[in-house]
């Protein structure tokens, strides 16, 4: 049995260093009034570039096999270079490999713009990961403690539905970290989805998206989350931290100023740090907020969204972040 499967795409990531902020402009018509923006057919130079490896189902599954958990990934790849790479990847990891599908669309690709002192913005071909099919899938490999559903984006939001009625029927808890599409699915679905989900993992504009509450409104936004979801809510909130809730309480945390390298894989390795605290204590909310902090800085400290994850070694690190966790019990109206 493994201890955790993680869902999601595998991915070969360019990474672009842009220069300047001269691209970056205010624009109150988006959600966090920003965007990128150049001149349509000019050439735009670039600083510096690198490749690496991404995808929420393999990010997360890199974590869990840091922490020294029993880590599947469940996905599909292209018959291609990439493919063979992420492969090797996971072998090389110790990440078992198994359910690992081919498909004849070629490989997720994501090509990641970075602006220094900003966010990044992600290109994304969505191949061979949209082609997993589960009816295909060996259910009996699937015996685990965990899933973890990194978001499944596009075509593969349909799976999202009889992934969670498995788990539910085996005994199988679930985090799901629910991307745009799958909140866009319509109220029925979703509704049937969140009643089988043990931790919703959503970043502030998706949570904003899933409950029609103004982004900027953050506690009206968790206890609608409370209302619509019964099981434990995460909201993260890139540098201005997490917000957490089990329906009871609130918990919010954030680290301390630091230098960001690359952003790409901060929600991964959150999620991930922050299951592998549930499972590594017992379900404590402030440790495992803790860990995925901690997890997530290094992963922001280093190039690449699989560079800087936490091993269970160095999960002393945790304390020397020394981040505080504050709570309050939610008033009954």
């Amino acid at each position: 049995m493994f201890d955790i499967i993680t869902f999601g795409s595998a991915t070969w990531d360019i990474s672009f260093i842009l220069s300047g902020k001269k691209n970056v402009r205010d624009n109150a018509d988006l959600i966090i009034d920003k965007g990128i923006y150049f001149n349509l057919g000019s050439k735009i130079n670039v600083e510096d570039m690198y490749f690496s490896f991404g995808g929420g189902g393999l990010n997360t599954a890199t974590t869990f096999q840091r922490q020294g958990l029993k880590v599947a990934y469940c996905g599909s790849v292209g018959d291609d270079i990439p493919g063979k790479e992420v492969i090797l990847y996971l072998k090389e990891n110790g990440i078992n490999y198994s359910l690992v599908k081919k498909a004849l669309k070629p490989t997720n690709n994501s090509v990641i713009l970075h602006i220094p002192g900003e966010d990044r913005t992600i290109l994304v071909y969505r191949g061979a990961s949209e082609m997993l099919k589960l009816s295909e899938a060996d259910w009996k490999k699937m015996k685990s403690k965990w899933f973890y559903l990194a978001p499944l984006s596009g075509k593969l939001n349909v799976l999202t539905e009889e992934l969670v009625y498995f788990a539910q029927k085996n005994n199988i808890k679930v985090l799901a970290n629910l991307g745009n599409s799958q909140i866009l699915m319509g109220q029925q679905k979703l509704k049937k989805i969140l009643d089988r989900v043990d931790v919703l993992l959503l970043n502030k504009e998706e949570a904003s998206l899933l409950t029609g509450v103004d982004y900027k409104k953050e506690e009206e936004i968790v206890l609608k989350t409370n209302q619509m979801h019964q099981g434990l809510n995460v909201i993260t909130k890139g540098e201005d931290g997490v917000v957490a809730s089990d329906g009871k309480m609130i918990y919010q945390a954030k680290l301390k100023r630091f230098k960001v390298v690359d952003t790409t894989g901060a929600g991964d390795s959150f999620g991930s740090g922050f299951v592998s605290g549930l499972i590594k204590s017992n379900n404590d909310i402030e440790y495992a907020i803790k860990l995925g902090l901690t997890n997530s800085k290094y992963c922001l400290l280093e190039k690449g969204a699989t560079s800087g994850l936490l091993a269970a070694k160095d999960n002393y690190l945790v304390e020397k972040e020394d981040i505080r966790v504050l709570s309050k019990k939610i008033k009954k109206v």
